[in-house]
């Protein structure tokens, strides 16, 4: 039987990768269209817009709730954890991200059967889960320690945009690592404003997000769903 710590690790890792079928490839969340809008033309500036929605939208108002599904999942509190679903699919800002967060969290639903130790949550039927309400619920069934549970939740984001990055802005696979490496302090940073932040204070305005989200929805020609 493998040391309970190691296998939190790989299931950590488990989660954070992005051969998951949930399909986080397939999204830029407004990147690709600040893009095409010449918001974002190099590395630097694809460095601000990832710490920035890393920091400034993240940080202080999914994550509190992303915190709260994890709490609650831990602690068996199924009502707790079917409102912070809640909570999180409502406050997409477009239409395009709720749907890309509904088809994700559908995709990682489909994968509780897989653990053992997630049954209960494969259990609770006629749930339109949000992806970050899944992954957080799961990562807490699997045993995955908290804070090590947000930074694999980041750090696979991050990469997504990243990655987006790379194709469409486009840039150079060593300046996508060099992007990585910067953002390992916004990840950290972001981690400490959740934990820092309730729910009741929850809340950003993210509206250069919502605009470029929104003119993405009709985009000419794209690489991405978002």
């Amino acid at each position: 039987m493998r040391d309970p710590k190691l296998n939190a690790l790989l299931s950590a890792l488990h989660l954070a990768s992005p051969v998951l079928p949930v399909g986080g490839f397939a999204y830029s969340q407004g990147l690709e269209q600040a893009i095409e809008d010449r918001w974002v033309t190099d590395m630097e500036q694809a460095y601000v817009w990832i710490r920035d929605g890393l920091l400034l939208n993240l940080a202080r108002q999914e994550l509190p709730w992303w915190l709260q599904c994890y709490h609650a999942a831990s602690h068996q509190q199924w009502d707790v954890l079917l409102d912070g679903n809640q909570q999180l699919s409502a406050m997409r800002e477009t239409a395009e991200l709720r749907l890309e967060s509904l088809q994700m969290g559908y995709s990682m639903a489909k994968l509780f059967a897989q653990w053992p130790s997630a049954q209960a949550l494969a259990a609770l039927k006629g749930v339109t889960w949000s992806y970050p309400a899944a992954y957080a619920a799961l990562a807490a069934c699997t045993g995955i320690e908290k804070e090590t549970a947000l930074a694999a939740y980041l750090w696979s984001w991050v990469e997504n945009q990243v990655l987006a990055a790379i194709k469409t802005v486009p840039l150079g696979q060593i300046e996508g690592q060099q992007l990585l490496h910067r953002l390992k302090d916004d990840i950290a940073a972001a981690c400490e404003v959740a934990q820092s932040t309730s729910t009741v204070e929850a809340g950003s305005a993210p509206f250069g997000l919502a605009l470029v989200s929104s003119r993405h929805e009709t985009q000419y020609s794209r690489l991405f769903r978002s």
